[in-house]
């Protein structure tokens, strides 16, 4: 039936109006700018500077903060400029401080005074009704979502440039912490492709190059991490640089503008009620939406479509728009459709990019009007924030955290630099304890207080959870940082915590000092393999050409005036077999274990007064690594870069990355050990000559596959691994509307599962425990072994430590394996079922992967052999 002619009239209008936001191509300023307002022609304009004008090319890094610098330059009395560091590839990480001329000249005394704030000592008598709002507004965290930064250059100018009394009364209310890229080297990468892709004729074919980056694409940092995973755990140099600004102002708003899918609208914060974090005040959410008709009342002004309540959560902690929640301020998450490039086919028509600036651009200036017409809200939220925090720490029946490694000393230095950085007050333990089955000795443990102003932080920290509201989860449902760290640790209740634990503070996590007890030997040197950096140290040696052995069974031996006891995996350094003379090698074993926080013992005698003597066929010897990583289209970028990160900035080892064509066509016999991760896609090894690397596996070579490439490696006939499935009850009827919600419920998004070890094994070499917690965000659930020492690392009845998981999940991670060895000829090929680096957070999986790397070699051929 034909449509009344009023009907097709609004129909018409509909479209022409999507027409328009979707197509109007960006000719100049105006395109984004208010109507009505005047501009100081004083103040460069982007083009003057970057060459082009917003919206035309994508702007780079270097571009994008030479206009942040004229703008400084231009104006002074509004904008300071700030360097906040710099990135892996030595790019500058700046800082916009922006208010008005009248602040700026006070600056210092205002973010005293906003400091203060989370201090309740000093907080009731602030005058909040003259005291300015403080807004952190970061763009392009991930820098393919590159419309945030480019809507930087048109806010930098509005707020640079724009004159009168409303810009006034909003700068005298304001002082905004302007970042205007988060991830330079991300959008760096990214601005080049889709630039030396552009057509002058625009191509809006989504099939075609300029949209589709070649891997792993600029979303990422150098070292492809997910910046916007960084917030809590601060791995990575871009994180640190920036949290020490945030800790500097503590700013009431922080805003995160991202990209989502090309067929979306625009999306802000609300998201989903159900997935709110329970450590996030009410209040929080309550402000947050407040703000948000703000953001709806200026979409709607230029006939922007948007949706809220839906998709995104703000449950996990290390997510810029979530981590603001715990401190006192509120974080807002901003999604556009993404063009991917200039101008993209959509199912809403063709999606320009000046567009999706364009909706940046708007809702920063929301923000900015709401935050200045709820400034006295905000400013009250903070201060009531961290005095409903120490009521909370007061009725709290967990007082403080006891932790401690003494013998990993380095990793627990790694983890209290961690908190300090989050401005947490670190102890050390003043008395020895017992806690949980644990001891914690005086000298190498510490102790966390609840009751601080970072209760919520120290809560996200430490806290396992194992309740929750909802079943669908953006993002990681769990995150215990002393597990994940696998480092020993104890709640402490009101009767076993104290003020007495209480030692000296901890400024400044020290690392250990190392050093060689004995001085020079002519026999030999022993170190042991417990901490952290003793495989940066064994390669360092091996670098140099010394040759190492490595022990495969429990011995004491005379050591100075006494004995030693040695574990399994300590390294022996032979004297008289070195190229090296005894004092030579003597200088560079003692400058070796200085630098990597280890005690190097000189021996004088080969004789064991118990277990095996140095001269014993369990002294195996340890090759240097050589280390090629299979990258390229499909492959988990994240897993990659996780293993890139470790071995190249924490071990000091460097690893080769092959593409599929190219390990097809190079000399593998360059390679001992070969690293293949999950992949994002089934079809990522497709095209691997399978029967080059079985070749090179049957030759001596150790293959270790991790996650999905556990399950590529047993189905193209490298192991015999068989594999257990989820049982889900198809009997039962379920609604379609469900359908969404219970696929997303069997999705496992991550949690912690505790595994048990044998110690004995060379995998486990430098564990001190029989239990390794692992994360887990798969669905690759492997079989046991038939051969039992095959099975080094085993899940047991009741794994799980933190996180959410499905039944039909948990009855198939329960007994199933975590780590597998097979033996192939003579190379050996080590499956581990799970991510025992992720997102170079979890310390306590990098042994475990170092070993293997190290002596995979040295597993028993029989041990690896499945039975049948």
């Amino acid at each position: 039936m034909r449509k009344p002619d009023s009907c097709n009239r609004v129909l018409t209008i509909v479209v022409c109006l999507l027409f328009i936001f979707y197509s109007v191509p960006a000719q100049d300023l105006s395109y984004y700018l208010p109507d009505s307002v005047t501009y100081n022609p004083a103040i460069p304009k982007p083009k003057d500077i970057i060459y082009h004008e917003p919206g035309e090319w994508h702007v780079t890094h270097d571009r994008l903060v030479n206009y942040m610098q004229a703008i400084a330059k231009a104006a002074p009395d509004r904008v300071k400029l700030e360097l906040m560091g710099f990135t892996y590839e030595s790019r500058p990480q700046v800082l916009l401080i922006i208010t008005s001329p009248q602040n700026h000249q006070r600056l210092e005394e205002i973010r005293q005074q906003h400091v203060q704030l989370n201090d309740p000592a000093k907080s009731a008598s602030l005058d909040i009704e003259h005291m300015p709002i403080v807004i952190y507004i970061g763009h392009s965290i991930h820098g393919n979502e590159s419309s945030g930064a480019n809507a930087a250059l048109v806010s930098a100018y509005y707020l640079a440039a724009a004159q009168g009394k409303q810009i006034d009364e909003l700068l005298q209310n304001v002082v905004i912490l302007f970042d205007p890229s988060f991830n330079p080297d991300g959008l760096q990468r990214f601005s080049t492709w889709v630039n030396q892709h552009k057509s002058k004729n625009l191509v809006t074919d989504p099939d075609s190059r300029e949209f589709n980056e070649v891997w792993p694409g600029g979303r990422f940092n150098h070292y492809w991490f997910d910046l916007n995973r960084d917030w809590l755990p601060l791995v990575h140099v871009e994180s640190r640089n920036r949290l020490q600004w945030f800790y500097k102002w503590r700013p009431n708003i922080l805003t995160d503008h991202h990209e989502q899918g090309s067929n979306a609208t625009f999306f802000f914060q609300p998201g989903v009620p159900s997935r709110v974090n329970p450590l996030t005040p009410e209040d929080n959410q309550a402000l947050t939406g407040k703000l948000a008709k703000y953001h709806a009342a200026f979409l709607d002004r230029i006939g922007s479509f948007y949706f809220t309540k839906e998709n995104y959560d703000d449950f996990y902690y290390g997510k810029g728009s979530t981590f603001p929640d715990i401190n006192g301020a509120i974080g807002i998450l901003f999604e556009q459709a993404s063009s991917r490039g200039h101008a993209q086919k959509t199912e809403n028509g063709i999606l320009r990019f000046p567009f999706t600036i364009k909706n940046q651009f708007t809702t920063t200036l929301s923000t900015l009007e709401g935050a200045k017409a709820l400034r006295k809200e905000f400013l009250t939220y903070q201060r009531d924030f961290y005095k409903h925090v120490q009521t909370e720490a007061a009725a709290a029946p967990v007082k403080g955290y006891v932790f401690g490694s003494p013998r990993d000393k380095s990793k627990t230095a790694l983890f209290i630099d961690m908190l300090r950085r989050q401005q947490i007050d670190v102890y050390e333990l003043n008395s020895s304890l017992q806690a949980d089955g644990f001891s914690f000795e005086k000298g190498t443990s510490f102790v966390v207080p609840a009751n601080q102003n970072q209760y919520k932080v120290i809560r996200a920290i430490f806290d396992k959870t194992l309740s929750y509201k909802d079943s669908l989860f953006y993002d990681i449902t769990a995150w215990t940082m002393p597990l994940a760290f696998g480092l020993t640790y104890a709640e402490l209740n009101a009767a076993r915590f104290s003020n007495a634990l209480l030692g000296n503070k901890v400024e400044k996590a020290v690392a250990p000092t190392g050093a060689v007890a004995g001085g020079k030997s002519n026999y030999a040197y022993l170190f042991e393999w417990d901490e952290y950096y003793a495989p940066r140290a064994l390669y360092a040696l091996q670098e140099a050409g010394i040759a190492t052995r490595v022990s495969a069974g429990n011995f004491e031996i005379p050591v100075n005036s006494g004995t030693h006891k040695f574990s399994y995996g300590a390294i022996c350094i032979p004297v008289k077999s070195q190229t090296l003379d005894a004092d030579t090698l003597y200088e560079l074993v003692k400058t070796t274990v200085e630098q990597n926080g280890i005690t190097a013992y000189a021996l004088q005698t080969g004789n064991a007064t118990s277990g095996s003597d140095l001269g014993s066929a369990k002294m195996r010897p340890v090759a240097e690594p050589s280390i090629a990583m299979l990258t390229g289209m499909g492959v988990n970028a994240t897993d990659a870069g996780e293993i890139w990160f470790m071995l190249d900035q924490q071990f000091n080892i460097p690893s080769t990355h092959l593409e599929v064509p190219v390990f097809n066509r190079c000399d593998l016999n360059k390679y001992n050990t070969l690293i293949m991760v999950g992949a994002m896609s089934g079809a990522a090894y497709n095209n691997l000559d399978k029967e080059k690397l079985r070749n090179w596996i049957q030759a001596g070579g150790t293959l270790i596959v991790t996650e999905e490439a556990v399950q590529w490696a047993a189905q193209n006939g490298l192991t015999n691994i068989t594999f257990k499935k989820p049982k889900e009850d198809t009997t039962k009827q379920i609604a379609y509307a469900e359908r969404e919600n219970r696929i997303g419920a069997q999705k496992m998004n991550g949690a912690i599962f505790r595994a048990s070890i044998d110690l004995s094994h060379p995998l486990a070499y430098g564990y001190n425990y029989p239990f390794v917690d692992l994360f887990k965000a798969n669905s690759v659930y492997p079989e046991r072994n038939k051969n039992p020492y095959s099975n080094p690392l085993v899940y047991g009845d009741k794994p799980l430590q933190s996180g959410f998981v499905t039944k039909e999940n948990y009855d198939a991670i329960k007994n199933s394996a975590a780590v597998l060895v097979n033996t192939l000829g003579n190379g050996r090929v080590i499956s581990i079922a799970d991510n025992p680096n992720f997102r170079a957070f979890w310390l306590g999986g990098t042994k475990l992967f170092m070993n293997a790397i190290f002596f995979g070699r040295t597993i028993e051929p029989g041990s690896g052999r499945n039975a049948e």
